[in-house]
Formats: C-alpha cells, sequence, structure tokens
C-alpha cells in the first residue's frame, strides 16, 4: 500500500543516507518524549517493502502510541548481501542520532522485526554492542527469526520440513537465491556437507539438538552423520558469519545486547532458531520475553 492518510497519525517518506524510511508519528501530542520502533519487514532478504508492510506499521504505531520508522532496505539479489544488513544499521544510527527530531526519546527506542527481518534485528543490535557513538538500544523484538545456517536438521526443521509456506527445502533455496549461489547445492546443505568438523566442533557448543527442550522433540530422529564438501564449504563461507548467522557471535557481543522478546511458531521450520537464541541470550544474563504460539506458522 501507498502511504495514505490516517486520522491518528502522521506519515512521513524521507532518506537516511539514502536509505528509503517511512516514519509514523502519532498525530495527538506528547506532554513529554515519546517511544521509538524501528522495524525491518520480513521477506528473506529478497521481497516486502515498506509498502507491503504498510498496514502492519500503522497497526503498531497506533496500538502502542510509538513513533514508528519502516526501514526499505535494498533486495538482493539485486543488491548483494550484507547490503541488506548495512542499510538497516544506517537507518538506525541515523534515527538514534536524531530520534529528538521526531519527538522520541533516544532513551527508549526498539528494534523490531519478523522473518529475516529478524535477523537483521539481531544483527543490528549486535553491531551496536559495543558502540559508544550512539545511544544504546532499549530492546529487540524477533518475530520467528532466522539466525543460523550451519544444521538445518533440527527438531523443528524435521518435524516442519513440508510446512505450507516455507518449507525445509526452500529455506535453503531461498538462502542460494539470497547469496546468488548455484542451486544445485541445495541438497548438500540440506545434508550438512557444507559444514567441516572444526566448524561443528567450534559452534556445537550453541547449535545442537541437545540444547531444544524436550517438549520440542517428539519424534526427532538424529540425522546421519556426513562428510564435508570442501567446494561447497568455500563456496558457501558466508553462511559461518556472525553477519549471516546471528547465533555465531561471540559471547563477548552477546552479553552486551539490550532485553529481547522471541516470537516462535509450532509449524515453522525456524522455530528452534529462537529457541536456540533464546538460551544463547539466558546464558549470557540477557533478559528475555519468549511467545510460542503452538499452533502459528511462519508468516
Amino acid at each position: 500500500l501507498p502511504a495514505c492518510k490516517d486520522s491518528k497519525l502522521f506519515i512521513k517518506d524521507l532518506h537516511f543516507d539514502e536509505v528509503p524510511v517511512r516514519i509514523y508519528l502519532p498525530r495527538v501530542p506528547s506532554a513529554s518524549k515519546q517511544r521509538g520502533l524501528i522495524f525491518f519487514h520480513g521477506g528473506c532478504g529478497m521481497f516486502g517493502s515498506i509498502r507491503s508492510y504498510e498496514r502492519t506499521c500503522r497497526y503498531i504505531a497506533r496500538k502502542s502510541d510509538s513513533v514508528v520508522m519502516s526501514v526499505g532496505y535494498r533486495l538482493s539479489p539485486e543488491h548483494k548481501y550484507p547490503g541488506q544488513i548495512l542499510d538497516c544499521l544506517t537507518a538506525t544510527v541515523c534515527f538514534l542520532q536524531t530520534a529528538a527530531d521526531y519527538g522520541v526519546d533516544s532513551d527508549r527506542i526498539i528494534l523490531c522485526g519478523d522473518s529475516a527481518g529478524g535477523t537483521y534485528t539481531a544483527r543490528v543490535c549486535q553491531e551496536l554492542a559495543n558502540r559508544t557513538d550512539v545511544p544504546n538500544v532499549c530492546a529487540h523484538v524477533m518475530i520467528y527469526p532466522f539466525l543460523q545456517a550451519l544444521n538445518f536438521n533440527l527438531p523443528s526443521h524435521q518435524k516442519n520440513a513440508f510446512i505450507p509456506f516455507l518449507s525445509r527445502k526452500h529455506t535453503v533455496r531461498f538462502i542460494l537465491k539470497y547469496l546468488n549461489k548455484d542451486p544445485s547445492m541445495k541438497e548438500a546443505i540440506l545434508a550438512g556437507s557444507h559444514v567441516p568438523e572444526s566448524i561443528n566442533l567450534k559452534y556445537g557448543k550453541w547449535i545442537n539438538p541437545d540444547l531444544i527442550p524436550n517438549e520440542f522433540k517428539q519424534g526427532y530422529k538424529p540425522p546421519l552423520p556426513t562428510s564435508c564438501v570442501t567446494q561447497i564449504y568455500e563456496e558457501m563461507k558466508e553462511l559461518f558469519e556472525a553477519a549471516f548467522s546471528p547465533l555465531l557471535a561471540e559471547d563477548s557481543v552477546v552479553c552486551r545486547l539490550p532485553d529481547a522478546c522471541i516470537v516462535t511458531c509450532g509449524h515453522d521450520v525456524l522455530r528452534d532458531d529462537g529457541l536456540l537464541y533464546k538460551k544463547r541470550l539466558e546464558d549470557n544474563n540477557v533478559k528475555v520475553t519468549w511467545y510460542h504460539i503452538e499452533e502459528g506458522f511462519h508468516g
């Protein structure tokens, strides 16, 4: 939808360092500075836009009585990874630095996103964790986020392998498209042939089905071990960057993250990404609010 008139909101289209944003401001003046929310839309980094999330952002602004900024980051594959994250980071920094111009209290700004937007929310907060040149983010909200590309055989991947809208195979197909890689590597990545033993040993403490609560592991069968294919590993090294897989960020970063809210769904291949990140945050003494929608689907 295009920006349209709203009886309760002023809506402005702007650019922050060439990144398009749309800002929703409550029409009723506030006696004090207001809360702010920066929203990153979902769509695998390839779909979606400010326009397609118009209703969502207007709803959030009205119901929370907050100033909402929706970020129109560039989409892949026309704009290569990590351009999407850089756009989100740029817009966030600009808003944090100019919050007062929009009547926003810079100490009461949260980041929020769904799906890939949840990925960008996690990563932008990690990028800001050790910065002192901008105000601290108050909290971050991740709605069924994608957070790791090492293991596609977690319990939620098996349980929801053929679920409509985002199946296990579609997830990897979208990743390959997003990174502009050869789609023929899909089956090898699903089997885990992109991960050398050294990487499994290094990150197994964070990405492991043993860390998933038992109530979410009904029917789970450990996959047969597979050998790493060196060529695929070399071609897909981006998957092991924290920028792509925020679950791989070091504890020195995770321990400095703001309060978090994570939403997971029962019928979602990405459910366990959220559960594993919840545990990582809690292990690093970050306060987490968790909402699980057992009958919910991705999207």
